[in-house]
């Protein structure tokens, strides 16, 4: 059996409280913005180095919350998994699109959320970010 692809996820909000997604060139599924961990990268370095590259933002220091990590189907390599570590982050700067990503998307934390979303957003990562936000850890 082929092991997962290791990728981390963030999970970023806006003052009115809608979460950022990303939607990849040649994908109809919106995801959480993030990336595949290089050889030895910690978490956070690849999440702060997936930021910068694919949406022009920078990763606000000391302030990642830990969701969990979480598996499911990926959408954009078919017949595999995913497997993603998540995090509640705060980034300086405007989300912007760049390299391969194709369009970005502000939606509603809960349901219904108005884009097709990849099973592993919509079953897992935007859930526990619910759970965590209403057990008023948020600040």
């Amino acid at each position: 059996m082929t092991s997962p692809i290791r990728i981390v996820t963030a999970v970023i909000l806006d003052r009115a409280g809608r979460v950022l997604v990303v939607r990849k060139r040649g994908s109809r599924a919106f995801i959480q913005p993030g990336g595949k961990r290089e050889a030895g990268e910690q978490a956070l370095h690849t999440l702060a180095r997936e930021l910068r590259e694919e949406l022009g933002v920078a990763l606000r220091t000391g302030g990642a919350h830990a969701l969990g990590t979480f598996e499911d189907d990926a959408v954009n390599e078919p017949g595999r998994r995913v497997q993603g570590e998540s995090f509640l982050v705060q980034v300086d700067g405007t989300p912007r699109a760049r390299a391969e990503i194709a369009e970005l998307a502000w939606i509603p934390l809960h349901p219904p959320h108005g884009v097709v979303l990849a099973p592993l957003s919509e079953r897992h990562v935007l859930p526990a970010a619910r759970r965590w936000l209403g057990a008023g850890q948020a600040g």
